[in-house]
């Protein structure tokens, strides 16, 4: 199998399990595989052991998730010593994004965001963006 034709991997931080399960199913329908994070602690722990066997290729960061918000986990994710994590596209997820501004976002190192209530059709079109 060329690696082209290998799924690209998505992962998910979000803590509510309605909004997690369908992004899931839609992005897993869109023949995306899927990493979940429930919180900010598992963000980096994940992206790290899916390093040998399956990188990630793209973020999904609910900015409110418990532990470390999504602005954090993406401070850590950019100044990781990995490019191969240094570098993934982030797409914040915020259902108060008009709490944050885009320079907040700009600073943590955020590609682009999408605002809850989420829209699935612009969800894919973000993914495809930034992902392929």
């Amino acid at each position: 199998m060329a690696p082209d034709s290998q799924p690209k991997t998505i992962l998910i931080a979000e803590d509510s399990s309605v909004i997690l399960s369908l992004t899931r199913k839609i992005l897993e329908q869109q023949k995306y595989r899927i990493v979940l994070a429930k919180n900010g602690g598992e963000v980096l722990r994940q992206l790290e052991s899916q390093l040998e066997t399956n990188p990630v290729d793209g973020v999904l960061m609910d900015i409110n998730i418990p532990i470390k918000n999504g602005l954090e986990c993406t401070k850590d994710i950019r100044s990781h010593a990995d490019p191969r994590i240094s570098e993934l596209p982030v797409v914040a997820i915020t259902g108060n994004a008009n709490n944050y501004s885009l320079e907040q976002f700009r600073e943590a190192g955020i590609t682009d965001y999408l605002p809850k209530p989420l829209d699935f059709d612009a969800l894919v079109r973000v993914v495809r963006q930034y992902v392929g």
